[in-house]
């Protein structure tokens, strides 16, 4: 299985970006998929989670309302939308498959890191202020 992530970058406090992670090795669309984040000296935190049909999503609080995840499922890509980014954004980003396949997502489980088998490589988001 791997997990190729892209789409990082520099970026002006206010600006956009939006990250990719190709899925190969596995059927894509069976899949509860999930971004997550590290800041340097922290730990990895949650950033947002969607099930393998795309119609449960979840956010965590400092993202909700600015970023949104979905999915193309035709294409094994998920995506991570980026909006008003602010300095506190920045961070490697990964997208990782999770080890459920559910109607609606699990909040406490989706939010795990170790609810999720596979991680990607990361992406680096520099947010300036």
């Amino acid at each position: 299985v791997q997990l190729q992530a892209s789409g990082g970058g520099l970026v002006q406090a206010g600006g956009s970006l939006r990250l990719s992670c190709v899925v190969s090795g596995r059927t894509f669309s069976n899949d509860d998929m999930g971004w997550f984040r590290q800041a340097p000296g922290k730990e990895r935190e949650f950033v947002s989670a969607i099930n393998w049909s795309g119609t449960s999503t979840y956010y965590a609080d400092p993202v909700k309302g600015r970023f949104t995840i979905f999915r193309d499922n035709a294409e094994n890509i998920l995506y991570l939308q980026m909006n008003s980014l602010k300095p506190e954004d920045t961070a490697d980003y990964y997208c990782a498959v999770g080890r459920s396949s559910t109607t609606k997502l699990i909040i406490g489980l989706a939010s795990s890191t170790s609810w999720y088998d596979y991680w990607g490589q990361g992406t680096l988001v520099t947010v300036s202020s």
